[in-house]
């Protein structure tokens, strides 16, 4: 996991709607419409929560077709476990490390850049 995608997992269960939609999700699968008539959400809305938790993981949507031929979007809670520990932190920042390359030494901020100019008075 790298802190780009922990932080998109954790924006995902940051909000009170999103909270309510996995609260919901946790009794089985349902149907769009009906999600938002029992949240009290616009569709629209309801999407735009439903996108961010499917992208973090949280989350599953399936279209199916119904006997009349109409396509019905059902959302389903996936299988996670999220434990935040001191340990998951520093492991996800070593991850991003190593992927750019850089060192675990973090740079000295009281050092001047390099690059910086004087603020002439």
């Amino acid at each position: 996991m790298t802190s780009e995608e922990l932080l998109a997992l954790l924006a995902a269960v940051g909000h009170v709607q999103r909270l309510r939609i996995i609260a919901e999700l946790a009794g089985g699968r349902v149907h769009v419409s009906e999600l938002a008539r029992r949240l009290g959400l616009s569709r629209p809305l309801l999407y735009m929560h439903l996108d961010r938790l499917e992208k973090a993981g949280i989350v599953r949507g399936a279209l199916e077709l119904s006997s009349d031929g109409k396509a019905m979007k059902y959302f389903s809670l996936a299988a996670f476990d999220l434990h935040i520990t001191v340990d998951v932190i520093l492991d996800v920042i070593r991850a991003d490390e190593l992927a750019a390359g850089s060192s675990a030494d973090p740079p000295n901020s009281s050092e001047e850049s390099p690059n910086r100019k004087e603020n002439p008075r």
